[in-house]
């Protein structure tokens, strides 16, 4: 192991904070949010231009300019990546090499020649997940019949009935619901191109199957059956009811739930129901997929979501944890914009929790159906530390609801409460990630954070999260990341949590973590862990160093009370390696979307972390109390723990 440098004097580290607290100043946006690019794959890219072919609104400037960005990505064996750096991707490589085709690359190109062959020989086109194999089918590149079946009779399965739609997680529900029609109805529009040289000819192996896998496997055979003849009345009112449920969850900016999958299918399926696109709903649809759309030097690209609620949220407690007083302009116009932000209607979230009064916070600019209690305890924890006049009774809201969205075991999910029907994922349609949202040690976390910082850490709830957390820990020490990359941003989030919760500093379970991180510090001083992580456990705490990873260990470290060489060698990194404007430079992805599937590059990341924990770090060498617990009277009462 590498020497790294060794602590940087404290001006060092104080000039660092204050230019990097100058440049997230200046990215704040007039109306008082920030928004950082939210960056993922190539898949978002193919699949916009396949969808406006399927709709026949596809443009030979967005094609050039999507296939611009598109073979900017590719690398130099062929083939596209999910993140940057990971290995290449089947799926990912079918439908980027698809979009190219389709943008005019002949197929006897010396890309499309090395893209081509990496697909033979990983199983081609057979061995694509389905969602890839539903893209080609919409375009007459496969046969419906070899698909699972998604009737669109689901929409009859009442809540408490096993595999209704509440049953799926948010994301995935609001997808199936519109693949049930667009699978009903079977639409083949024809590309102009042909992708015979991505077929192996040999179909996917058949995995033995045992179980709940055994049933589906006949019970897919049944409705195969079945959708050659389907009862008419039935199957027309359950495609009724399932675009009756689409266009009732439509955002005001044309979207569904703000993220792409939802989006374009139920763009397809109101089409396939007889949507003109001068409709109303198919036109606010289309037209606000031009707000999630980035165009510059390198082509043109799709955001898969946005994410301006998170940012400001994060954004305005690193610059609270920087040293901003409370009534700082860019805090009191970000705690304008939130407040005007906080949901204050149902969503699909109170079929499991019908008498919650409604509260908290999205993730992006137009999303009323589905507040999440990850942002909504980041909203709480950026809102009571600023000096708004009106913010208590937003917060009082925003605690309610939250508290309320705990499961049953005293865990906390982002989206619903008891969403852990795991025969959803046995069904031979969901090979695509995470189906269902159960609770994950990083929300637990941030929502004992929140409670603990409103002097709620003793109440009933806040202690079953705890105890929760304490289960979760992994015999290595750590916890398991669901929405950041990996290990080190779930060991980052629960170590200050636990600590605000009332463990004491030197419990056992505390020990552990923080000698996991110690364990697992780079020779250069910081922290990073490669995305592989949550499919390889070889990699699990192992990367090369980032930013914001390299934040959320010196994060969690600080609250465990630490001030030794692994803090000192973690900030002489930030320091040493901050860009001369200010920020950091972070080409790597440490954002999950789907464990295994899908992941995200957040740009402000690399920003808004370093200025926490340079802050931090900061306030505790000047003696000062550090986190998230300002405000609170007297001291933690500490919960014996081994």
């Amino acid at each position: 192991m590498t020497t790294a440098p060794a602590a940087p004097p404290a001006s060092r580290a104080e000039r660092a904070l204050d230019a990097a607290r100058d440049h997230l100043l200046g990215l704040q946006s007039p109306e008082g949010w920030w928004k950082g690019e939210l960056q993922t794959n190539v898949t978002m890219d193919a699949e916009d231009l396949l969808l406006r072919h399927f709709l026949g609104v596809r443009t030979e400037e967005d094609t050039a300019e999507a296939a611009r960005w598109i073979r900017s990505q590719q690398r130099d064996d062929g083939t596209w990546a999910n993140f940057h750096g990971g290995p290449g991707d089947l799926s990912t490589t079918i439908e980027a090499y698809a979009a190219l085709r389709l943008a005019g690359d002949p197929a006897d190109a010396r890309h499309m020649k090395t893209a081509a062959e990496f697909v033979r020989q990983a199983g081609g086109i057979e061995h694509s997940r389905v969602f890839t194999r539903i893209w080609l089918a919409t375009a007459g590149q496969w046969p419906w019949d070899d698909l699972p079946v998604l009737p669109p009779e689901l929409m009859f399965l009442p809540s408490w009935f096993p595999l209704n739609v509440y049953d799926w997680a948010c994301w995935a529900r609001q997808t199936i619901v519109p693949l049930t029609i667009v699978s009903a109805r079977r639409p083949v529009r024809p590309l102009p191109i042909d992708l015979a040289e991505l077929r192996t000819g040999r179909p996917a192996p058949r995995r033995p199957r045992a179980g709940w896998d055994a049933v589906f496997t006949v019970l897919d055979g049944v409705l195969h059956r079945y959708q050659r003849r389907p009862i008419p009345g039935l199957r027309q009112a359950a495609i009724r009811r399932a675009a009756d449920w689409i266009v009732a969850r439509q955002e005001l900016d044309g979207s569904w739930g703000g993220i792409q999958p939802p989006w374009v299918y139920s763009l397809m399926a109101l089409d396939l129901c007889g949507y003109g696109l001068d409709h109303p709903v198919m036109a606010t649809g289309l037209r606000g997929l031009d707000r999630f759309t980035i165009r510059d030097e390198t082509g043109r690209r799709l955001e898969a979501c946005q994410s301006p609620v998170w940012d400001t949220a994060l954004a305005m407690n690193a610059l609270l944890d920087a040293g901003l007083p409370g009534d700082h302009p860019a805090l009191s116009s970000g705690a304008d914009w939130l407040l005007a932000e906080e949901v204050r209607g149902p969503g699909d979230w109170a079929v499991r929790r019908p008498s919650l009064a409604p509260g908290g916070w999205a993730f992006e600019f137009d999303n009323d159906g589905y507040p999440d209690t990850d942002d909504t305890a980041e909203v709480i924890l950026a809102l009571r530390r600023t000096d708004h006049p009106d913010a208590r009774p937003a917060i009082d809201r925003g605690m309610r609801w939250m508290a309320g969205m705990a499961s049953r075991d005293g865990g906390f999910a982002a989206f619903d409460a008891d969403n852990t029907r795991e025969l959803c994922t046995r069904l031979p349609f969901c090979d695509f990630g995470a189906v269902i949202d159960p609770p994950s040690a990083d929300v637990t976390a941030h929502v004992v954070e929140a409670l603990a910082a409103e002097g709620r850490a003793e109440s009933a709830v806040a202690r079953r999260a705890v105890l929760w957390l304490l289960k979760a820990q992994e015999r290595d020490g750590s916890w398991f990341g669901r929405w950041g990359a990996n290990h080190v941003y779930g060991t980052g989030a629960v170590l200050p949590a636990l600590v605000a919760g009332g463990v004491r500093p030197d419990a056992t379970c505390v020990r552990r973590a923080v000698a996991w991180l110690e364990r697992h510090q780079n020779g250069d001083g910081g922290w990073g862990e490669d995305l592989r992580s949550y499919d390889d456990p070889a990699w699990i705490g192992r990367g090369a160093s980032t930013p914001s990873q390299t934040a959320w260990a010196l994060i969690g470290l600080l609250a465990a009370g630490e001030s030794g060489p692994a803090v000192d060698r973690g900030v002489a990194w930030l320091v040493d390696n901050q860009r001369s404007d200010g920020t950091w430079d972070e080409d790597f992805f440490t954002g999950t979307g789907f464990p295994g599937d899908f992941y995200i590059n957040y740009h402000l990341y690399r920003l808004v972390f370093p200025v926490s924990a340079l802050g931090r770090y900061l306030r505790l060498q000047n003696g000062e109390q550090g986190g998230h617990d300002e405000g609170r009277d007297g001291g933690l009462v500490r919960v014996r723990t081994s």
